[in-house]
């Protein structure tokens, strides 16, 4: 009994990549030359996530040992005013990697008593605001269309982060943090 309750779970946790590889492999039977476009492409995303994945979670685990709970709250919790909001911005326009690879990271924060709104704007300023990026865009655009890009940014970001707070309850943004707290990371 117990090991049917495990498969189960195993099922549950996994479906929507079961239901992929289903697809996938119907796709592949009904129309060959998509079907091996798309296993292909999948094979390469799959790689590559393969190379990201580890990094950040060594990252995350040193993050999660090295700096204390005290400190990040000291640093980007409730009372952390501009301060906190800088340290989002530059923590997320610092990052490396792909947009996906930026929730692990806002979890641990979470973990770690981040404030929710700075919580958003880390994950706002990794998806826009990167570094490499910015420079890309500077030297193929110009730097006045980079600027101008970053400040709208900026701006929305903030305000994003804002209004999600003001939308969401006490007890919803309670909710996402003791998510956090149970996930595994």
């Amino acid at each position: 009994m117990k090991s049917d309750a495990k498969w189960l779970k195993v099922l549950k946790r996994y479906r929507i990549f079961l239901v992929l590889v289903v697809i996938n492999l119907f796709v592949l039977l009904a129309f060959p030359t998509i079907g091996t476009r798309s296993l292909s492409l999948t094979w390469a995303n799959t790689l590559e996530m393969l190379s990201i994945i580890p990094p950040v979670f060594i990252l995350l685990g040193l993050l999660d040992v090295w700096v204390k709970r005290e400190t990040m709250i000291k640093l980007m919790g409730e009372g952390s005013g501009l301060r906190g909001v800088l340290l989002a911005f530059l923590l997320g326009s610092a990052a490396a990697g792909p947009l996906y690879a930026a929730f692990p990271v806002a979890v641990v924060l979470l973990k770690k008593g981040t404030r929710f709104s700075n919580v958003l704007i880390f994950i706002g300023a990794w998806s826009t605001t990167k570094i490499p990026m910015l420079m890309f865009e500077a030297s193929a655009l110009g730097w006045k269309f980079m600027l101008t890009r970053f400040a709208i940014d900026l701006v929305g970001i903030a305000l994003i982060a804002w209004i999600t707070g003001k939308v969401l309850s006490k007890e919803e943004i309670q909710k996402i943090r003791a998510q956090a707290e149970a996930a595994e990371t």
